[in-house]
C-alpha cells in the first residue's frame, strides 16, 4: 500500500475560510492564510485551497490572498475556483501553486484539461468533481454544487482522465459537512473507472473515518477534510500516528 496523504481544504470566501454543511450554510472559520501557515507546520501533506465562489459569481481567483498563502506553506499547493481558461493556470501556477484544480470550467469548455495538460503536464491538472445523487444516479454539479450539469459523474471522470487530468478529487455532495464518513460507494466507481491518484472528499467526523476508508478502498490516494480540522476535532499528528497503528502507511507528522 503506497503511503497516504492527509490533506486540509481551505474552502474560501471574501479572503475568509468558511465551511457549511452539503455545499450550504457557509459560517467564518478564520484567516487562509494562518490555517495555511499552521497545517504547513502540523502534518498536513498537501493543501487545498478552492476560491468557492469566484465560477458562481463569474469573475477571477482573489490572487492577492493566494500569494500571502503561498509564501506560507511549505508543502504542495492545489489551488482552484474560476479557473476557465489555459491562462487561468498560468496566473495561478505564478502565484505560488504548485497543482490547479479545475471544476466547473471544465464543464463549459470540456477541452480545457486536454489544453492544460498539454502546456504544463498532467501532474498539474487536478480535476475537482461536485457529484450527488439524483434519483440513484451519481451526477455532476457546477458552480459551487448548485447546478445539477445532469451529467453522469463516473463516465464525465473516466473521459477527462482520458484528456489529461492527472489526479481526481471527489467531493461528494451528499456527505459533505455531515461527519458521517466517506462516500465509499462513490469513490470504489471512481477508484475502478480511473488509474490516476483519487483523493476522497466530503463526510470525514473522525480519526476511524479515514482508517476505514483507507482500509476499504486501498486504492485511494488521500483523504481531504475541512471543518474537523478547522475546529480542532482530530489533529493531523494523531491521525497519522493512529494511521501507523493500523498498519497504513502515513508520512511521518512534525
Amino acid at each position: 500500500m503506497i503511503t497516504k496523504r492527509i490533506i486540509p481544504c481551505l474552502d474560501v470566501r471574501d479572503g475568509r475560510v468558511v465551511k457549511g454543511v452539503n455545499f450550504a450554510g457557509l459560517n467564518d472559520v478564520a484567516s487562509p492564510v494562518e490555517l495555511a501557515a499552521y497545517y504547513s507546520a502540523n502534518g498536513a501533506d498537501e493543501l487545498v485551497f478552492y476560491d468557492i465562489t469566484a465560477s458562481a459569481e463569474g469573475r477571477a481567483l482573489f490572487t492577492d490572498i493566494l500569494r500571502e498563502t503561498a509564501g506560507k506553506v511549505f508543502i504542495p499547493l492545489t489551488v482552484g475556483g474560476g479557473i476557465n481558461e489555459v491562462s487561468d493556470f498560468d496566473r495561478v501556477l505564478k502565484c505560488g501553486a504548485d497543482k490547479v484544480s479545475v471544476n466547473s470550467g471544465a464543464i463549459r469548455n470540456p477541452k480545457l484539461v486536454g489544453e492544460a495538460a498539454k502546456r504544463y503536464g498532467d501532474q498539474c491538472v487536478v480535476l475537482s468533481v461536485d457529484v450527488k445523487r439524483v434519483d440513484g444516479v451519481f451526477r455532476v454539479f457546477a458552480k459551487g454544487g448548485r447546478e445539477n450539469t445532469g451529467m453522469e459523474a463516473i463516465s464525465w471522470i473516466r473521459s477527462c482522465v482520458e484528456d489529461g487530468a492527472g489526479e481526481i478529487v471527489v467531493n461528494s455532495i451528499d456527505t459533505d459537512g455531515v461527519k458521517q464518513g466517506f462516500d465509499l460507494e462513490m469513490l470504489e466507481k471512481v477508484c475502478d473507472a480511473v488509474s490516476v491518484p483519487v483523493i476522497a472528499s466530503g463526510g470525514a467526523g473522525k480519526i476511524s473515518d479515514f482508517i476505514t476508508l483507507f482500509r476499504t478502498l486501498p486504492k485511494v490516494d488521500a483523504g481531504l477534510a475541512a471543518s474537523i480540522f478547522h475546529f480542532g476535532e482530530v489533529r493531523i499528528p494523531d491521525l497519522k500516528q493512529a494511521m501507523k497503528d493500523a498498519g497504513i502507511p502515513a508520512r511521518t507528522a512534525v
